[in-house]
């Protein structure tokens, strides 16, 4: 993949993203800021984005989402392909509640 393409990718995978996070706070602000990991202070940044904001911040050469297992257990947890696991589920659910919000620096 050319690096253009590569980049194009990145702005389409950031702009999707922050589209969706600012609908699931708009939505339900406390299970968002769950689901997305971030603290108060983010969530609102992110929900007071303006269209042409959103735009530009898709427009960086770097991934604005970020993978949040950085543990291996909850990898683990989260890949295993078991049918009816819901325990492993919950129980990654629990360790990923368990992480620190991202804030801002």
């Amino acid at each position: 993949m050319a690096s253009t393409d590569m980049q194009n990718e990145i702005k389409e995978l950031n702009l999707s993203y922050l589209m969706l996070a600012q609908h699931m706070l708009r939505e339900d602000r406390a299970a968002a800021m769950f689901r997305l990991g971030v603290s108060v202070e983010i969530a609102e940044l992110i929900e007071n984005l303006t269209p042409s904001q959103l735009l530009r911040m898709a427009g960086a050469d770097l991934l604005l989402a970020r993978f949040r297992f950085d543990d291996r257990v909850l990898v683990g947890l989260l890949s295993n392909h078991e049918t009816g696991n819901g325990v492993g589920r919950l129980h990654a659910t629990i360790i990923a509640a368990s992480k620190p919000l991202e804030t801002l620096a």
